[in-house]
C-alpha cells in the first residue's frame, strides 16, 4: 500500500476535498465517497482508476 493510496482513506474519512491529475487532465476540489476493492475512487465527478493518479493532494476544505 503506497502513501497517496492512505491519505487518500484518510481523506474520505475526514470528508476532506482533493485535487489530482488523471489521464493529462487536472481534478481540482473533488469529493472522494469511497474506495471499492478493485483501486476505483468513486467521487461527485464521477470514477477514476486509482492506478491512473497522479500528483495527488488532499487540500483542508471539508464537504
Amino acid at each position: 500500500m503506497n502513501i497517496e493510496y492512505r491519505f487518500l482513506q484518510k481523506a474520505i474519512v475526514d470528508k476532506n476535498d482533493v485535487s489530482f491529475a488523471y489521464e493529462n487532465k487536472s481534478y481540482k476540489n473533488i469529493k472522494p465517497l469511497k474506495l471499492d476493492s478493485e483501486n476505483r475512487l468513486t467521487s461527485d465527478k464521477g470514477i477514476f482508476e486509482f492506478g491512473k493518479i497522479k500528483k495527488f493532494v488532499v487540500l483542508k476544505e471539508r464537504f
